[in-house]
């Protein structure tokens, strides 16, 4: 679990004016925290780290610590809005966090060992992944930053499922306590396909017959 800190202040000016005065004034960006028993707060975020604690991935996977006015406040981000064209944080939503209670966030799933995979290097497959991210369930001391699989052994024609994952102690994958029809594909390795072959030309003429 990464450690991120975050400077907060508390926000009596509310509205939409209010906010779009804020984030002219190009230092704090206007956000939300809710959840566990106190009360929602309005908050302002220092922007300068909190632009720099985005860029890396495993903010979004993390328990961060919100510090509003010399308070802690430990949360999660629960969503992030966005300027549609540029590249401008608007509003931020974060979610208190209760250690003894578990929590459900979805965190990016890496792939390793492409380089070496059998089924891509020797067999001359292609990966596809189907899953860049997986929703799992756990104490906020067992929050992983992301979940790994290596597919360096895998070979062509192999698909790996939610089942195949491994994941840390302390942590459930959501989808499968739905049952195993929520066992969804996460990646497979398939033959390449062959463009231009016999078979497409004679596709190609016969769609191009009937449209005639």
């Amino acid at each position: 679990m990464s450690d991120f800190i975050l400077n907060a202040s508390v926000r009596n000016d509310l509205g939409k004016g209010a906010s779009r005065r804020l984030r002219r004034a190009n230092q704090q960006v206007p956000a939300v925290i809710y959840g566990g028993e106190a009360a929602p707060q309005s908050i302002s975020v220092e922007k300068t780290a909190f632009y720099k604690a985005i860029e890396d991935e495993s903010f979004f996977s993390s328990v961060l610590t919100l510090v509003v006015d010399g308070n802690k406040e430990q949360v999660v981000v629960r969503d992030l809005q966005r300027h549609p064209f540029k590249p401008l944080l608007i509003h931020a939503d974060f979610l208190r966090v209760d250690a003894t209670h578990e929590i459900t966030l979805r965190v990016p799933l890496h792939v390793l060992g492409e380089e070496k995979s059998i089924g891509i290097k020797d067999d001359g497959g292609e990966l596809h992944v189907l899953a860049n991210e997986v929703e799992i369930s756990c104490l906020p001391k067992d929050l992983p930053d992301f979940l790994e699989v290596d597919i360096s052994e895998l070979a062509l024609g192999t698909t790996l499922h939610l089942s195949d994952l491994t994941v840390p102690a302390g942590v459930t994958i959501v989808a499968l306590t739905h049952g195993t029809d929520h066992d969804n594909a996460v990646l497979s390795i398939v033959k390449p396909k062959v463009r231009g072959t016999e078979e497409d030309e004679e596709g190609g003429e016969e769609s191009g017959t009937s449209a005639e």
